[in-house]
C-alpha cells in the first residue's frame, strides 16, 4: 500500500500535513485505518484540502452538508471535533509558531525520536513523551 511505503513512519514537519493527519487519525477512531485511507480524497474535498483556517470557520450548515456527503465517515461528533480541532490547532500555532514546534516541545532535545525496533514485542505501550502528551 502506497501510504505504508511512502508516508508511514516518515518525519513530517509542515503544519498542513500534520493537520491532515490529525483529521484522518481522529476520523479513524474505532475504525480500521484502511477505511479512512479509502476515503482520504473525500476528506480532502470535505475539509477544504486540509486548510486549517477554512476548516475552523466551518458552520453548522457545513456540518449538515457533510452529513449527506458519502466521501467521509458521516459521524456528526467526528465532523464537529474536526472543526474544534482546527480552532485549537490555530491557537497552538499562534502560541508556538507552528504545530510542529508544539509537538517538539514534548521532547527534551527538541528533535524526534527514531526507534529501530526489530519486533512488535519490543514496542512499549507508552513512553515518557507519550505520557506527557
Amino acid at each position: 500500500i502506497k501510504y505504508h511505503d511512502e508516508e508511514w513512519g516518515r518525519l513530517v514537519t509542515d503544519d498542513k500535513t500534520l493537520f491532515e493527519f490529525l483529521v484522518l487519525e481522529s476520523a479513524q477512531a474505532g475504525l480500521a485505518w484502511i477505511t479512512i485511507l479509502r476515503k482520504r480524497e473525500g476528506y480532502k474535498k470535505a475539509f477544504h484540502h486540509f486548510d486549517v483556517e477554512q476548516v475552523a470557520r466551518m458552520t453548522s450548515e457545513d456540518i449538515e452538508q457533510l452529513m449527506q456527503f458519502d466521501g467521509i465517515i458521516r459521524n456528526r461528533l467526528k465532523i464537529k471535533s474536526t472543526i474544534t480541532n482546527a480552532k485549537l490547532f490555530l491557537t497552538i500555532q499562534k502560541e508556538f509558531g507552528s504545530f510542529y514546534n508544539y509537538i517538539l516541545s514534548f521532547f527534551p532535545d527538541k528533535k524526534p525520536i527514531i526507534n529501530k525496533f526489530k519486533s512488535l514485542s519490543e514496542i512499549p505501550v507508552s513512553s515518557p513523551e507519550s505520557d506527557a502528551m
